[in-house]
């Protein structure tokens, strides 16, 4: 098994830190994201997107984080990071999307601004970006995010699941994007919820968001 991966990708992390809960080792090969090695001929054979993370396992590539956290949580015994029930795979959806959605077009992408100069999102480095609308998108789904968490320890089904793992890592750095999480307390709980877990390990700006500035 291999895994593309950069160190400061959040998108990577999510697949490291699952396969430390489940104590899978793996071929680790790195591409060095501002340096541009994702754009090169070598690696877009890989993924013609020209994003980490990249899995390949035997015959089976996938190039997707979500599709990655899925496969791995299905292949190590499903609970308590996946699950067999529908109902209960629909609810860990829901927040993988929502990973996917509001909070790399929000705190994601004002963190790549910030703290990094480009634009993430599969976008040249040379582009500049408004970081607006992601300050708006990433306000709003930290607000989200809160709400739901004030009467729940978890995102969904009671327990920690590839939807914690999907949401967290951005999340946990958004303060690299200039949002504060101190009016977040329940967000804030729940991160230090996640850092507990057997197995966590922690990823560059956790404990210093301005490392990169």
């Amino acid at each position: 098994m291999k895994l593309y991966t950069y160190e400061e990708s959040g998108n990577s992390y999510k697949v490291r830190l699952l396969m430390s809960f489940l104590n899978i080792d793996c071929e680790k090969i790195d591409v060095d994201l501002m340096q541009a090695v994702q754009h090169q001929p070598e690696f877009l054979a890989v993924n013609p997107r020209g994003e980490v993370p990249v899995l390949v396992d035997d015959n089976l590539t996938l190039r997707d984080s979500a599709a990655i956290l899925v496969y791995l949580a299905n292949k190590h015994g499903c609970e308590p990071w996946w699950s067999e029930e529908a109902g209960e795979q629909a609810a860990i959806m829901e927040w993988m999307a929502f990973a996917a959605s509001w909070v790399q077009y929000g705190v994601f992408t004002a963190r790549a601004i910030v703290s990094f100069g480009i634009s993430g999102n599969g976008i040249p480095h040379e582009f500049n970006e408004d970081i607006a609308p992601s300050t708006i998108r990433g306000k709003r789904s930290l607000e989200i995010l809160d709400e739901h968490l004030t009467s729940r320890e978890w995102l969904a089904c009671g327990r920690p699941t590839i939807g914690d793992i999907a949401v967290f890592p951005y999340v946990a750095l958004a303060p690299m994007g200039n949002f504060s999480l101190d009016s977040y307390q329940a967000i804030v709980g729940w991160l230090e919820r996640v850092k507990s877990l057997p197995g966590f390990f922690p990823i560059a700006g956790l404990d210093d968001a301005d490392y990169r500035k």
